[in-house]
C-alpha cells in the first residue's frame, strides 16, 4: 500500500511539474486571424495574424493558439492600415451622423478637411456664410476656432479620425470679405495670426482652392 501511494505521489509530482512548464496561452482583446497583410511599407503582402490590446496592435505573427475576447477570421481578406481621404468634405455629414458608414465600410479611417474652406477660425462674416450655405444638413455653429470645431466633432462622437488644413479662402473671408481686391498689410498680418493659432491647434498647414471666388481674387503674393 505504501509503495502504491509512493508511485501515485511520484506520478502526481511529475504531472504538476509538467503543468508548470507548459506556457500559458497568451490573452488579447482582439485577434485577426489568417489575413493577407498589406502593411503600407511597400513590401510584398504576407499571411499572418494580428494581436490587439486596447487601441494598439501589439504583435503580428502566428496566434492560432492564443485567447481573445473577440476573434475575427480574415481568411481570403486583406488586412491593411486605414485609408486616408485627403480631400474630405465630410465636414457637415459627420455632424449629422458621426458613424460615417459610407467611408468606414470602404476602409477610410481618416478624414482630412480644409480645401480652401475650413470650419474655423470664424468671424461673424465667415460664420454667417457657413450658415447661409447650409442645405439639407442644418446645424448650429457652436465653435470659433478650427481646434474648437475638431474638438466638437470628437466630443459629438465620430467613427473616423479627423484632421484639417486651415482654409486660405476662410482666412480671406475673415479679413477681406468677398471683395475683389488685394489684402492690405494689416489684413495679411491678421491672416498670419490666424494661421499661427490654427497651427498651434493642430492644423496640417494651409489649404487653397483658387478656382472659386473669393479665392481667385488673391494675387500670387
Amino acid at each position: 500500500m505504501n509503495l502504491f501511494k509512493t508511485i501515485i505521489l511520484i506520478v502526481l509530482t511529475f504531472f504538476l511539474m509538467s503543468c508548470l512548464n507548459v506556457k500559458q496561452a497568451e490573452k488579447y482583446d482582439v485577434l485577426i486571424l489568417n489575413g493577407q497583410i498589406i502593411d503600407g511599407t511597400g513590401q510584398t503582402s504576407y499571411k499572418a495574424d494580428i494581436a490587439i490590446k486596447g487601441n494598439h496592435i501589439v504583435k503580428i505573427g502566428n496566434f492560432q493558439n492564443a485567447i481573445a475576447e473577440q476573434t475575427i477570421d480574415a481568411t481570403d481578406h486583406v488586412v491593411a492600415p486605414g485609408f486616408i481621404n485627403m480631400l474630405s468634405w465630410a465636414v457637415e455629414s459627420l455632424i449629422e451622423d458621426g458613424n460615417s458608414q459610407s467611408d468606414i465600410r470602404q476602409g477610410v479611417t481618416l478624414e482630412v478637411f480644409g480645401e480652401g474652406l475650413s470650419w474655423g477660425p470664424l468671424t461673424d462674416v465667415s460664420r454667417k456664410a457657413l450658415i447661409d450655405w447650409q442645405a439639407d444638413i442644418k446645424y448650429p455653429i457652436e465653435w470659433n476656432t478650427l481646434g474648437d470645431y475638431l474638438d466638437y466633432l470628437v466630443q459629438k462622437g465620430v467613427s473616423t479620425n479627423v484632421a484639417s488644413f486651415v482654409g486660405a479662402t476662410t482666412l480671406r473671408i475673415n479679413t477681406v470679405g468677398f471683395e475683389d481686391r488685394s489684402a492690405t498689410a494689416e489684413e495679411m498680418d491678421a491672416m498670419k495670426s490666424m494661421v499661427s493659432q490654427a497651427m498651434q491647434e493642430g492644423a496640417l498647414g494651409i489649404g487653397s482652392s483658387l478656382i472659386y471666388a473669393p479665392a481667385f481674387f488673391s494675387s500670387t503674393e
